[in-house]
Order: C-alpha cells, then structure tokens, then sequence
C-alpha cells in the first residue's frame, strides 16, 4: 500500500488556525464533520491514524487523550514518554512515520493517515510526496490567531467529495463551507 498524506483543518479568512494553543472558535458542527472523517474506514478492523506535532497533542484536553477510534501519532523531538497512552505513537520525523507505515507493525492496521496539525506538520506534509488531499474548512471570519496555515500551493485543484457536504454551514453566526483539494 503506498501511504497517503491527507491533511485536514479549519482556517479563518486570515488562514489562522489557532491561538495560545487553542481554536479560536467553538463549532460543534465542524467538530463532528473533523471526527467523522478522521475516524471513519471502510473496513471494520482498521483504524485511521492521526498525525500531529506535540503543541497540538497538548492542546487536546486530557480526557481526550488519546483521540478516540484512531492510533495517535506526535511528531516532536523531546523525550517525552507518551506510552500510557493506548494507540500512541511518537516519532521525531515525517519521514520516519512513512517508514513506519510500511512495516508490518502497521501496514494491516491502518485504513487513511490524516494529518491534524500544527503550522509546522501541515507546511511539511503539504509539500510532502505522499500529500494526497487537503480538506479545508474555510471559516467565514478573520480571527485573532498566532498560528496560521502555510499559503496553499498553486498546483492543488478542488474537488468533490461525496464524503463533504457542498452547501454553507452556520453555527453560533459564524458561517464556514467545506472544501477538498488535491495535488494536480
């Protein structure tokens, strides 16, 4: 199986992405639609795993740790010990996670890699080989953000997706859409 890098995120008019290590919005909605996908397989006895660098794993309250229904794994360089954690991986490059799913420790357990942030994780993977899609969610504000998506890349075309729904979304008067890009 050759891997595939799928990318998903939610950016402000100003394309930031979050604050203090923090979302700068609340939208249960958009949340649910981010669950979805990242937990969802066509086959029953896979998971999908997530790939995040450790300021977004700290951001995620404790009593959510590790993102349920999908393998957990952290890009970071510290020495941390995240072994209490069931389906928690850590890694100190993109490159050694590609390698990793090639082997048979994962290669049968896993269905789609999403990638879930930060700044840095997401710049890496979009110019990344294995970058396949980014799911974009566009929220309709500009907020007050200090961390912000890298510029798209002039070479991804959108595309559909029965998988996102088309038509704009409101919750709390902050209306956001959905949107699917890939590598042309």
């Amino acid at each position: 199986m050759s891997v595939k890098l799928n990318l998903i995120v939610a950016v402000s008019e100003n394309m930031g992405i979050g604050k203090n290590g923090d979302l700068p919005w609340r939208l249960r909605k958009e949340m649910a639609h981010f669950t979805r996908l990242t937990t969802s397989t066509k086959t029953p006895n896979r998971k999908n795993i997530v790939v995040m660098g450790r300021l977004t794993w700290d951001s995620i309250p404790e009593k959510f740790k590790p993102l349920p229904n999908r393998i957990n794994f952290i890009l970071t360089r510290s020495d941390r010990d995240f072994s209490q954690y069931k389906d928690t991986y850590k890694f100190s490059s993109l490159k050694e996670i590609i390698s990793s799913l090639e082997t048979e420790k994962f290669k049968n357990e896993f269905e789609s890699v999403w990638v879930i942030g930060g700044a840095s994780v997401y710049k890496e993977a979009l110019s990344s080989p294995y970058f396949h899609r980014l799911y974009l969610t566009k929220v309709q504000k500009n907020f007050d953000c200090d961390a912000f998506f890298p510029q798209l890349p002039e070479s991804l075309k959108e595309i559909s997706d029965t998988e996102v729904p088309v038509d704009v979304q409101e919750e709390r008067g902050i209306k956001y859409t959905f949107h699917v890009y890939q590598r042309v």
